[in-house]
């Protein structure tokens, strides 16, 4: 499948330029993104813009797992041209999207994940994680790093921050205990940059 990352391309200066002028965030430990190479970017989803700031992170180009109802409406060419893969939030399974993930991984792609696989709007820290990105990071051989995004999407934005954690190597665990090692994870970061 070809990867599709021109329109992306031409874009992410520009919405890197404008979201960080705008909203201010802090942005702590990119260097955990690797230059080159695949990865699975996974953390927790709070708002509709998470995305974009995890973008602004790095000046590769990541594929973001987004809900499939994006693609279906008006606006789908635009998600599809920006190289996101779709995801049915309502089936049990989601093969064709973890497939292609997969596919951009085995490419040295980056993939950005939400485990909670929707927003959370709950009082809990974070919901329960799907094993998406464990499993993506398993079949590739890859790594996952782990991420917290804390604060509010507010003009100069006084407490939005980007914290990534350290890569999580799930190679020699069972996909449940990839899994609770990754929740942890993103849980420690989100408890840490709290404080």
């Amino acid at each position: 499948m070809k990867k599709k990352t021109h329109l992306y391309r031409i874009l992410r200066p520009i919405f890197t330029m404008l979201f960080k002028l705008y909203y201010n965030p802090q942005i702590l430990n990119k260097d955990y993104i690797p230059k080159e190479g695949a990865a699975v970017i996974a953390g927790n989803h709070k708002h509709a813009l998470d995305p974009i700031l995890v973008d602004v992170c790095t000046k590769r180009v990541v594929h973001t797992l987004a809900k499939k109802d994006l693609h279906d409406g008006r606006l789908g060419w635009f998600f599809y041209a920006i190289g996101t893969i779709p995801v049915d939030l309502y089936a049990k399974h989601n093969k064709e999207s973890l497939l292609t993930a997969i596919e951009y991984l085995n490419d040295g792609s980056l993939i950005n994940v939400s485990p909670e696989a929707k927003r959370n709007y709950t009082k809990e820290i974070l919901l329960p994680f799907k094993v998406g990105a464990v499993v993506m990071a398993k079949r590739t051989d890859c790594k996952v790093i782990p991420y917290s995004i804390t604060g509010d999407y507010k003009f100069r934005s006084k407490n939005l921050k980007i914290v990534f954690g350290e890569p999580l190597d799930f190679s020699q665990m069972t996909i449940e205990e990839a899994n609770n090692l990754l929740y942890k994870s993103v849980k420690q970061l989100l408890l840490e940059a709290r404080k």
